[in-house]
């Protein structure tokens, strides 16, 4: 069962902008996973293979901050900070799991959430003040689904899917990255973590009846000490043509209603590729 939780924080001191990156709140998170399971921490920090997790950068609650100002306040979310985050700043910072396994592992965390315990983020104390789990107005990334509802849910006639990539979003074709949202690349990577955690394998989607009809994004350049990732912003409408049976219609649907929890791409869990579906009012 999918989850997304945001997790309200509360710094006690500035976190200076180094720290704010997603190699840091990985670390972060691993520190809250070993709080209760330090097996499973070790474990998670190991292993190579796709983990049943993605994180959001950090982002600060009051989009009118003057420390957001001309940069990707608004509906866009923050990847990168030129600042420290003052102390008292409200943030939060999005968590998914995608499996019961992990989520019922940290439920102890959740629980007993103590919010006078601090967290370090660099030289930084966190308070976790308040964990949301549910649909929220202002609140669009908390949710929680199991997959069978998500199958259920998805429509069997909806030919129209808008994704709205959020965080930079990038995927690997064989050594190298590539940013063009392609529907193999786009509909492949959400494919492969449903079929990897769903319980519900789809066996063969009709990729070839997806394609985009309406594009608005750019690229923007993530840099620090140690790397560079170029990833996109910004959305894409794929449409859905031709003969098409109302299965594997829904199972395209389900898959785009995943993308909230799953994310698309590389580096999820370091706060890239972070996109959910839009729908027209």
């Amino acid at each position: 069962m999918p989850h997304s939780l945001v997790l309200n924080l509360l710094p006690q001191s500035p976190i200076p902008p180094q720290y704010l990156t997603g190699r840091h709140l990985h670390a972060l998170f691993l520190t809250l996973v070993s709080s209760v399971d330090s097996t499973l921490g070790d474990r998670l920090h190991d292993s190579t293979a796709d983990k049943a997790f993605t994180l959001s950068p950090l982002q600060i609650s009051n989009i009118n901050s003057p420390i957001l100002k001309g940069g990707k306040g608004g509906s866009k979310l923050q990847y990168s900070y030129q600042q420290p985050i003052p102390t008292g700043t409200p943030c939060w910072w999005r968590i998914s799991l995608l499996d019961d396994t992990l989520f019922g592992k940290l439920t102890q965390l959740w629980l007993n959430l103590n919010p006078n315990h601090p967290w370090h983020l660099g030289p930084a104390d966190l308070y976790i003040t308040s964990i949301q789990g549910t649909p929220q107005s202002i609140q669009p990334w908390a949710n929680a689904s199991t997959y069978a509802q998500l199958y259920e849910e998805a429509s069997e006639c909806n030919s129209s899917i808008n994704l709205s990539f959020c965080t930079p979003t990038a995927f690997r074709q064989g050594q190298y990255d590539t940013t063009l949202p392609t529907r193999e690349s786009v509909f492949n990577s959400l494919l492969s973590r449903w079929n990897k955690y769903s319980g519900i394998e789809f066996n063969h989607i009709a990729i070839e009846s997806i394609f985009p009809s309406f594009v608005n994004i750019h690229t923007e350049i993530l840099a620090d000490y140690r790397s560079k990732f170029i990833g996109i912003l910004g959305e894409v409408n794929y449409k859905i043509l031709g003969k098409i049976e109302p299965i594997q219609i829904k199972q395209l649907n389900a898959l785009a209603n995943f993308a909230l929890y799953a994310g698309i791409g590389r580096k999820t869990t370091m706060g890239m590729g972070m996109t959910r579906r839009l729908y027209s009012p």
